[in-house]
């Protein structure tokens, strides 16, 4: 792991789809309500020519556009962005390391595909998922992050089981009991919410939660059902191009339809889908503006999440700890 001149704060997962990018949202706003300039360091994404990003930096949505991103790298810097967060990337990290110290106060490593951090954390927060308890314990490299946690985010604890959330407790606990666990809920926010009701509706989803994440649904059929929509469409028979591919692949999925787009065929295919799946309205539950890439015709509404802290310790806490130690003082 590279070492940094200021404090560094990982924010890593034991699964894609756990919440991770609203804990590194919720992490840099207490920071910032407490005067702290944090910078965003991601974990690569190497889906285009690595040839001309071995320093990435983006604070706008124009530097997205001149850069060419593709779906996957905009759902994970976009976000961000549209906050006013500074988000480093690329593939020569010692350089880009060296370049988001110049500006930042603290640095959050926000990590990706499940991955250790490549910059050596001193507070190591974790995040796993209680609608997939066993899953922090059998996948690599996300067991990796839950045994080095110095804090354990249990999130989603509003559409979970309680039981489920217990059990995921009692699993933390007998692996690495030394960590703190936070609970924080993934609450929907959902723009013009009025209109799903009683409509059939096409609902798309964040890729890699319902691909390789294997979470099957998203935020958008919670949205759908939460405010009453008709029936969710079934897009695979309208599936065009290469989304008859990705259907294949991931055959758990039914009813929802991942957003795809590491190369503009796929953006073609998926608004090709959207267009000729029948349905009175489409429910846009990616973290990006899809609407800036793609013509979607239809009516349509986007559906978001944020994190918020169910109970003590919170993460406001842990973060105050961390501040008040020698590590968050950068001594």
């Amino acid at each position: 792991m590279l070492e940094a001149k200021v404090p560094v704060i990982s924010i890593c997962a034991v699964r894609t789809g756990c919440g991770k990018s609203g804990v590194t949202e919720k992490i840099w706003d207490i920071l910032r309500q407490r005067g702290i300039h944090s910078v965003v360091l991601r974990h690569p994404m190497p889906y285009s020519d690595l040839a001309r990003k071995k320093v990435e930096r983006y604070a706008t949505l124009e530097d997205l556009d001149q850069a060419q991103c593709t779906v996957e790298e905009r759902e994970e810097y976009e976000h961000l962005v549209r906050l006013g967060i500074v988000v480093y990337a690329g593939v020569d990290y010692k350089e880009i390391l060296q370049e988001a110290e110049k500006e930042a106060q603290i640095i959050l490593w926000d990590g990706g595909n499940n991955d250790f951090p490549f910059i050596r954390p001193d507070l190591e927060i974790t995040v796993a998922d209680p609608h997939r308890v066993g899953h922090e314990r059998t996948y690599h490299p996300g067991e990796v992050n839950l045994l080095r946690a110095d804090v354990v985010v249990i999130n989603k604890v509003n559409t979970a089981p309680p039981g489920s959330v217990e059990k995921l407790r009692s699993s933390v606990a007998e692996v690495n009991p030394k960590a703190k666990i936070v609970l924080t809920s993934s609450s929907i926010v959902v723009s013009d919410g009025h209109w799903i009701q009683g409509k059939r509706v096409l609902v798309v989803e964040d890729g890699p939660t319902i691909t390789h994440g294997e979470m099957g649904y998203g935020a958008g059929v919670v949205a759908a059902k939460a405010h009453g929509a008709k029936e969710l469409v079934d897009p695979r028979p309208f599936a065009q191009g290469t989304l008859k591919e990705v259907f294949a692949t991931y055959g758990h999925l039914k009813n929802v339809l991942p957003a795809q787009g590491y190369f503009p065929q796929q953006l073609r295919d998926l608004e090709a889908t959207i267009e000729a799946t029948p349905c009175d309205l489409v429910i846009v539950a990616t973290p990006i503006d899809l609407s800036r890439l793609i013509t979607i015709r239809k009516p349509l509404v986007r559906v978001l999440y944020r994190i918020e802290e169910q109970g003590e310790p919170t993460l406001s806490q842990v973060l105050d700890d961390f501040l008040e130690g020698p590590k968050g003082r950068g001594s």
